[in-house]
């Protein structure tokens, strides 16, 4: 009889095992289609850069080629990546997140009438642990204070990466978020970095009435924030969240707060 105890306890041992070792390899082929899905992506979009032919001079001429200037504009716009072809496969796609030297380098969304739609969704719709960064749906690309959420995975991906910013060295070394939409590339400089819940005041905070406001706002950022960068954003500067979970509870949150870099 104990014999025959054994050797079931093995084999359910032996059934445990081979269940184990194939949910480890199907969590592992489904993180790596999730990672292949955006390279496919950001190779997608990259923009072959040439260099402009030289213009030939004539130095023998003495005619006067002084014309009057233009009156000043705008700068226009700058363009790092070709992002139509996303838009084109995906509406819900308003533009690209990258930290350089990291694992941030994603597309974002925006669904306002469903603003948690990507929470668990790829980029292409289909179900995802992983999710696909999105935007705060109660602001708008022009508001002052832009929130993009993303996940913390374990495996490296998403946003895990901000998590460093915890560590002033880290962000001295990565100080710069940059945020592409159809309108261009914004460069957006770390200013605080904090551990919040979920339902600190922050995450209401899209537009100011004025500069009063947002002054009080950003003072009283910077006087949570984890470390001093020496940075204190002017009205009139954009900026720019990333949210991600951080820490043993799971209304914990890590906020990464930028301000937009003006020429």
């Amino acid at each position: 009889m104990s014999k025959t105890i054994m050797r079931i306890i093995t084999v359910l041992l032996f059934c445990v095992m081979i269940f184990s070792c194939v949910m480890i390899v199907r969590e592992k082929l489904r993180a790596q289609r999730e990672i292949d899905e955006f390279d496919d992506l950001a190779a997608l979009i990259q923009i072959e850069t040439t260099t402009p032919p030289e213009t030939e001079t004539d130095e023998a001429t003495d005619i006067d080629t002084t014309v009057e200037s233009a009156p000043e504009t705008e700068p226009a716009p700058i363009f790092k990546r070709n992002l139509q072809p996303v838009f084109d496969q995906n509406p819900d796609c308003v533009g690209w997140v990258c930290i350089e030297n990291t694992t941030v380098d994603y597309p974002v969304m925006f669904t306002p009438d469903s603003p948690q739609k990507y929470l668990r969704k790829s980029f292409s719709g289909s179900y995802s642990i992983s999710g696909t960064p999105f935007l705060n749906d109660n602001g708008g690309l022009d508001f002052d204070n832009l929130i993009i959420y993303g996940h913390n995975m374990k495996n490296g991906t998403m946003f895990s990466d901000i998590v460093g910013y915890v560590e002033p060295a880290y962000r001295d070394t990565n100080p710069i978020i940059e945020f592409e939409t159809a309108a261009g590339l914004k460069c957006y400089e770390v200013f605080a970095v904090l551990q919040v819940k979920n339902v600190d005041s922050w995450y209401g905070f899209t537009n100011a009435e004025n500069a009063e406001v947002f002054d009080s706002l950003v003072a009283d950022i910077k006087d949570r924030a984890m470390y001093d960068t020496g940075i204190t954003p002017e009205y009139g500067q954009q900026l720019l969240t990333l949210s991600t979970c951080y820490g043993p509870k799971s209304d914990d949150r890590l906020i990464v707060i930028a301000a937009e870099v003006m020429n």
